[in-house]
């Protein structure tokens, strides 16, 4: 992993990691020398500035979706970033990470070709301005309660008066609406601004996805990951539309990826053990 620079960064919410809102980070990364041959096409549409822009949704931890950035040296962390990095070892190509503070903004920086690659979920709405390959995870997002919370099912939740929130612009915040008939889902920028909401109180109910939702419940005890899932999809790999020799190959990248087991080695360093992987083949 070679040199790490800051292109660009916007302060805002001062819990968010480093008080970062939005920001760009480049890590370069040496190109291997046992970078098989790649067909032409598939650089072109994959790394047409010469490096691999991977874009990457960053929170206060990792998650099925979003990566963590490292406020000591910028990096990313998750499932996204080592897919990312591994995918630019195999092109023999430098990666490029751009973050955005949620899936949302990742997904229409994607559709303006702001990015190369993602790893993200999957939604209908998504899939008109992306285009999306092989699964690698399935997702089920379900809501998380504070400590002390009377709350306990799924049904609970969708009583008159319970205050609920979701990150904007997601697969997940718009699965929550939907299913919710008798609440209103509140809005907000980051999985970590709704998780500093129910901290101090201010909302009943956090959404998102299982895995994120469980490793943020360690930061607050007593607090609880619902059983059951308002939302039961999956994690894929995304490139910008009008791309398929990027896409094809980004494709074979996760199944070969699922395959050799480095997708579950990757999933049970970040403690998601309990996190399935499709079988392969499968495209949402």
């Amino acid at each position: 992993m070679g040199e790490v620079a800051v292109r660009r960064m916007l302060s805002g919410n001062a819990y968010f990691i480093a008080g970062a809102l939005a920001f760009f980070v480049i890590i370069a990364c040496a190109a291997t020398t046992h970078a098989q041959a790649v067909d032409p096409a598939v650089r072109e549409q994959l790394t047409p500035t010469g490096k691999l822009r991977v874009g990457v949704a960053a929170g206060l931890t990792p998650g099925t979706g979003n990566v963590a950035i490292d406020p000591a040296n910028g990096q990313p962390r998750g499932i996204g970033a080592e897919l990312g990095a591994a995918l630019g070892q195999k092109l023999g190509v430098e990666v490029e990470w751009v973050a955005y503070l949620n899936s949302g903004d990742l997904t229409d920086a994607g559709a303006t070709g702001a990015w190369d690659v993602a790893f993200m979920p999957v939604d209908a709405q998504r899939k008109q301005k992306l285009d999306f390959g092989a699964a690698h995870i399935v997702l089920q997002s379900t809501w998380m309660v504070g400590p002390g919370s009377p709350i306990q099912t799924l049904a609970d939740v969708d009583k008159p008066g319970t205050r609920v929130v979701g990150v904007e612009n997601t697969a997940s915040s718009r699965a929550a609406q939907r299913y919710l008939k008798n609440v209103m889902v509140g809005l907000v920028k980051s999985t970590d601004e709704g998780f500093e909401l129910l901290r101090t109180g201010k909302v009943d109910v956090t959404g998102g996805s299982r895995e994120s939702l469980v490793v943020l419940s360690r930061l607050l005890p007593g607090a609880r990951v619902l059983d059951g899932g308002y939302l039961n999809s999956y994690v894929a790999v995304a490139v910008p539309k009008g791309r398929p020799a990027a896409l094809a190959y980004a494709s074979a990248f996760v199944e070969e990826a699922k395959a050799s087991g480095l997708v579950r080695r990757i999933l049970d360093s970040f403690g998601m053990q309990t996190s399935a992987i499709p079988p392969a083949g499968t495209k949402p």
